[in-house]
């Protein structure tokens, strides 16, 4: 499904048009959920637990992308999306964007501050995410 706001990231080089691929959003997606369900677990460190549910919602964000025949080699692209691939308002996305910058800076700088809230925060949204992805792919 040929998306207008995403063919101008192909012509900008932000994004690659691609065959939809069943199999690897399905992959995805359940990806997405055994991260998730990774973040939900308090045995792991809080680092962790944060890491798993970043990685679960750049699963679920790659998935809707996939879904409508596209690709992204960029993850912050992948959440902006969001607004054309389910119809995300910026408020929701944005906070994935946050999650993602303090993703670069433990990477790239070993610097990693977050709370419980945040975790907690970034759970329940990538479980909407997941249930958004969901519908989108079972229309």
């Amino acid at each position: 499904m040929s998306l207008p706001e995403l063919d101008n990231l192909v012509r900008i080089g932000n994004l690659k048009a691609e065959p939809r691929n069943v199999l690897e959003v399905t992959r995805m997606l359940d990806m997405a959920r055994t991260r998730l369900a990774d973040a939900q677990l308090h045995t792991l460190s809080l680092e962790g637990r944060f890491t798993s549910a970043y990685n679960a919602a750049h699963a679920a964000a790659l998935a809707a992308l996939r879904w409508h025949g596209y690709r992204s080699e960029n993850r912050y692209t992948v959440f902006q999306c969001l607004a054309h691939t389910l119809g995300w308002p910026s408020n929701r996305w944005r906070v994935l964007d946050a999650a993602h910058q303090k993703r670069n800076l433990a990477e790239y700088e070993g610097y990693l501050e977050i709370e419980e809230s945040t975790v907690t925060e970034l759970c329940a949204l990538v479980q909407s995410l997941v249930l958004d992805v969901q519908k989108l792919t079972t229309q």
